[in-house]
């Protein structure tokens, strides 16, 4: 239920947002008014709300995708952790996702009164990067090709990484903030290994198995 709940507070907030831009203008990440304005509610909010219908789609099919089978599979499985305890720790690797994806871009753009971001990406990048770390050899589709989500993962990574080194040293950009997809992603491993450390001892032998 937890992931139908986000699911309908980001379509339902971020259909509000598109028909009404200056309402819009005041829930985006805008690190400035963070900062001076102490404004700090924008560090959830912008999460919720999506700068256009196929941003807003393909962040909820891949929140349904991954959020589901993790919720149902992994964090309400009483093998795992009490249902209470499971349902919190899903809500923190969300937001926490979200606060982790946008750190980064904060306190380089805090007195950038130009930069402003939005949409789930560092949440379901966290995710989505602890369903791999739980489930590594699961197919996941990659560009519509078929490859183990570990490789998926790595290869999302490195990506990730080179177009970030690539913004801060050339012209280059596409509007992508590749950072939230990085650090959510980081965030997402670290939360699993931390509150199940023989997470990370699985992964690798499931890794190593198929060698």
């Amino acid at each position: 239920m937890i992931t139908f709940t986000f699911l309908l507070v980001i379509i339902v907030f971020s259909l509000f947002c598109l028909n009404n831009k200056e309402q819009m203008s005041k829930y985006l990440f805008h690190p400035y008014s963070i900062y001076h304005y102490k404004e700090h509610y924008r560090f959830l909010s912008h999460a919720f709300i999506h700068g256009d219908t196929i941003h807003l789609l393909f962040n909820c099919l891949a929140l349904y995708s991954f959020g589901l089978n993790l919720e149902e599979g992994f964090f309400e499985n009483p093998k795992m952790f009490n249902p209470k305890l499971g349902k919190i720790y899903y809500i923190i690797l969300f937001t926490g996702g979200i606060y982790a994806a946008s750190f980064t871009e904060y306190f380089r753009n805090r007195n950038n009164h130009d930069y402003t971001s939005l949409g789930a990406s560092g949440a379901i990048s966290s995710i989505m990067f602890c369903y791999i770390m739980i489930s590594p050899l699961s197919q996941i589709s990659l560009f519509f090709f078929p490859i183990q989500g570990w490789i998926a993962g790595l290869l999302l990574l490195v990506v990730s990484y080179y177009l970030i080194r690539r913004k801060k040293t050339s012209n280059y950009s596409d509007n992508i903030s590749h950072e939230s997809h990085f650090w959510g992603a980081l965030f997402g491993i670290a939360f699993i290994i931390i509150i199940k450390p023989m997470i990370l001892q699985t992964f690798i032998k499931k890794i190593i198995s198929i060698f």
